[in-house]
């Protein structure tokens, strides 16, 4: 199993609303746990490729996030010709490296594919998250300090 089948694992973790997911696929296990509530577990064992079993969600999930979809709706007209940052992990997102040192970016500054744009706290590791494109920070789209999902929104980029 990869990076990039983790991180959809988790994803489809903190989406669903379960409490907790294991898998395993031969000598790989992992297990995923959250402290959402959540009706019933799911279990997901694997020894070839099959389908995946998922337990019903409760219905009040789709009406909590519907608010934000519609927010977004307007916006997206307006920032449709930036990039958009995403994370790439779940954890704390954090503007600086530390509470005594300077802001990695500010709005306005110029980035270039490589450039720290920010740190992401995981179990205790900080990860700096570089830029994959090269532009202008046109808006930070994150509080410092506040917790981040996979593949949220971080930043904006002009790449004109």
């Amino acid at each position: 199993m990869d990076i990039k089948e983790i991180q959809n694992l988790i994803k489809f973790v903190s989406k669903s609303g379960v409490n907790e997911v294991s898998l395993e696929q031969g000598e790989f296990k992992i297990t995923i746990k959250t402290e959402a509530p959540s009706l019933d577990p799911v279990y997901i064992q694997q020894a070839a490729p099959s389908p995946v079993q998922v337990a019903p969600q409760a219905t009040s999930a789709p009406a909590e996030t519907a608010p934000a979809v519609t927010t977004n709706a307007g916006n997206e007209d307006e920032n449709s010709n930036y990039i958009t940052v995403k994370s790439p992990m779940i954890g704390t997102f954090y503007r600086r490296p530390s509470p005594d040192k300077d802001l990695f970016i500010n709005v306005g500054d110029t980035v270039a594919p490589g450039d720290v744009v920010c740190v992401i706290e995981a179990m205790k590791l900080f990860n700096e998250i570089e830029s994959e494109v090269s532009g202008k920070i046109v808006k930070i789209l994150v509080d410092d300090s506040s917790p981040v999902e996979y593949d949220q929104p971080l930043f904006l980029v002009d790449p004109s």
